[in-house]
């Protein structure tokens, strides 16, 4: 496998309030762990582009996004909500953001790298098509799957989001079109309140949302089963032509912001399943897109199972 890396410092200067959990530190801990990698020196380096905004207006209103950059370049230090903390740069960071996860696609496309990882920040899986929430400006993995429908003309797209938190965002921007399978592992009752298992898509998107939500406390052995009985079986009836993954790292043990009880191990596992899916059905293509993780000790390891898989990983 060849694998892509994008990170940039440019992600670092998104400015959060003080105490906030979605902070500087939790890339700059990662890139430091993962250059003391020994096989770092493998993966392809990518750096970002800015966003064209016609991308960001396929998933978000008009309105919505003029609105943000009045927000951050009038000095607000909120938007929308007081989960969602700003500063003047973070409207152009959060282009060049989405504009990270149209690169790798664009090398996978063009078979320049098998599969890659958006190391950026902030998250995007929350945020809906007229409103910022949980930490999220532009929901850049529901970007990403209408950027890879419309410039490269690919109909199945698969969305896996491990994060903790349920991706609203995400479901809402598709629960009504059946060319885009989401599928979400989550803590439930929990934040944003979205995710239970009723919630299947609607209209003609009915049956392309598998919401597999998870009591608190639950283990590596209760989502290994979630995926050998329902998650894997899905991919297989759906046969994505490319694959993403909204990789939030939250629901290891120690994360402060869930009570979901993986181990970072975990992550190499459900990592290798993807990878045999991507082998079946989509030519090895996986973008991979960091969400959450908020435990500055353990997010990197976490990070080094997934990416180290992605790199290493033979079928």
């Amino acid at each position: 496998m060849t694998t892509g890396l994008l990170f940039d410092p440019v992600f670092l200067e998104h400015e959060t309030s003080q105490g906030h959990p979605e902070c500087r530190q939790r890339l700059e801990v990662s890139i430091q762990h993962l250059k003391q990698q020994s096989w770092f020196d493998t993966l392809t380096q990518l750096s970002p582009r800015t966003a064209d905004l016609k991308w960001i207006e396929s998933v978000h209103s008009f309105d919505y996004i003029k609105r943000a950059q009045a927000a951050c370049s009038s000095g607000n230090l909120f938007l929308d909500s007081m989960d969602v903390s700003i500063c003047p740069e973070s409207f152009n960071i959060a282009r060049k953001a989405t504009g990270a996860v149209l690169e790798i696609a664009d090398k996978i496309i063009n078979k320049e790298i098998d599969n890659g990882l958006a190391l950026i920040r902030p998250p995007g899986h929350h945020a809906e098509h007229d409103q910022a929430l949980g930490f999220c400006l532009f929901n850049n993995v529901a970007i990403l799957a209408k950027y890879l429908q419309k410039q490269y003309q690919l109909d199945k797209i698969l969305i896996l989001d491990w994060d903790v938190h349920h991706g609203n965002g995400t479901q809402h921007t598709f629960e009504a079109d059946p060319s885009v399978l989401y599928i979400s592992t989550h803590q439930y009752p929990f934040y944003p309140g979205t995710g239970a298992y009723s919630e299947t898509g609607i209209h003609k998107g009915a049956g392309a949302t598998l919401n597999c939500p998870m009591p608190a406390g639950a283990s590596d052995g209760d989502y290994e089963l979630v995926f050998k009985d329902q998650i894997l079986p899905k991919i297989d009836e759906f046969r994505p032509e490319a694959i993403i993954i909204s990789a939030g790292f939250d629901a290891h043990i120690d994360d402060p912001l869930g009570q979901i009880n993986l181990s970072a191990e975990f992550y190499a596992w459900m990592t290798e399943r993807i990878m045999e899916k991507a082998a079946q059905y989509s030519d090895n293509q996986i973008i991979s897109v960091l969400e959450g993780g908020y435990h500055l000790g353990m997010l990197p390891i976490c990070i080094e199972q997934h990416l180290s898989t992605l790199n290493a990983y033979k079928v």
